[in-house]
């Protein structure tokens, strides 16, 4: 009965009643022939329509979630419905309905529903990260229609899972990375001094080292790998952020911690939430972008660091020494070579990957 109860007219279902209704009184005035042409092929359809909705359930619907990502990213989420023996029927009988996957605050999704055959073919569609944070997908909502398409009814597929949005990040001046490593060795990646050996390609590795000369002669990729002669600095970044600036504090923070790193530093950080040690490899990245991206606003952990970066409703400060500078003053202007390949275009995978120098793809 209570299924019953949650059913609704489309349009086209409000039509036929109409249809119905002017057949009664045709019927009272012309005779019952009226009621066999016009009522009772109407009130059959709506009889079935409705009989086919309530005996409708839920569907399990398994979600292909995006990767964790930057903001500003855009991917596919692709729903697939039915699972296990239990929903063996409602697959056997797809049904049409208007789908709707219930985006948390901070994704951005399509305005409306998709419409598609629930249980022949899976829902995709896009969602864009629009803020930093564990962001929530689900529940789904299916609003099915009937054969006939004079009757919806909605049905709750429950549970949610989630993505990490981590902050964006912006492309830093290379003046001021130098700046940073000037008294010492640029680190591993960019040592050229002394070749060591040859080695098949592991995720993380730059595409300049790769030997395309021995990769020709291979099936797979192969890099050249170079022996270390002095030891790399590692430059500590520390963070604080006031009021509701804590985005700010992050993207500031991500945007000079894996400048540093695409330059083979190696970079000790620490936020108000935690803190994070990496020679630039894919987990220590993770683990920083993981870090950033639930950073809350606070005190700066320790200001006795290389660089100092606090956030607040006036602007975000960028202090190596007893010198502040605007962090928006070390980003690169329009056109500049050093935005060819911006990182908020990056997947976390490229972002786990040294980059080069320059134009240079990254």
């Amino acid at each position: 009965m209570g299924a019953l109860s949650d059913l609704r007219l489309t349009r086209r279902g409000r039509v036929v009643l109409a249809i119905v209704a002017v057949g009664f009184g045709m019927a009272a005035l012309s005779g019952a022939r009226s009621l066999n042409a016009v009522v009772l092929p109407g009130i059959v359809a709506v009889v079935a329509g409705a009989v086919q909705l309530s005996r409708l359930d839920a569907p399990s619907v398994r979600r292909r979630l995006p990767p964790d990502d930057f903001v500003g990213a855009t991917h596919e989420v692709v729903l697939r419905f039915g699972d296990g023996d239990a929903l063996r029927e409602a697959l056997d009988a797809p049904f049409v309905a208007a789908v709707r996957d219930d985006l948390g605050e901070g994704l951005d999704g399509p305005e409306a529903p998709t419409r598609a055959t629930v249980g022949a073919e899976p829902v995709r569609y896009e969602v864009t990260y629009d803020a930093r944070g564990d962001r929530t997908l689900g529940p789904v909502t299916l609003s099915a229609t009937d054969v006939f398409g004079l009757l919806e009814r909605d049905l709750l597929c429950r549970g949610t899972e989630s993505v990490l949005v981590y902050p964006e990040r912006r492309p830093v001046v290379g003046w001021f990375r130098r700046e940073l490593y000037r008294e010492d060795a640029l680190g591993a990646s960019r040592q050229r001094n002394e070749f060591d050996r040859l080695r098949e390609y592991a995720r993380g590795d730059a595409l300049r080292d790769v030997n395309w000369a021995a990769t020709a002669k291979r099936d797979d990729l192969i890099v050249n790998e170079f022996a270390a002669e002095t030891d790399q600095r590692r430059v500590s970044i520390r963070g604080g952020a006031r009021g509701d600036a804590a985005d700010d504090l992050a993207s500031a923070v991500a945007s000079v911690a894996l400048a540093l790193l695409d330059d083979g530093v190696p970079v000790d950080v620490a936020v108000p939430n935690g803190r994070v040690s990496t020679d630039g490899g894919p987990d220590g990245r993770r683990r920083l972008l993981e870090l950033l991206a639930r950073t809350p606003r606070g005190a700066v952990p320790d200001a006795d660091a290389d660089v100092v970066i606090e956030a607040d409703r006036t602007g975000t400060t960028v202090r190596v020494d007893d010198a502040e500078t605007p962090f928006e003053a070390l980003l690169p202007a329009d056109g500049d070579a050093e935005t060819a390949v911006t990182a908020a275009a990056r997947s976390p995978d490229d972002a786990a990957r040294p980059a080069t120098d320059g134009g240079d793809p990254r």
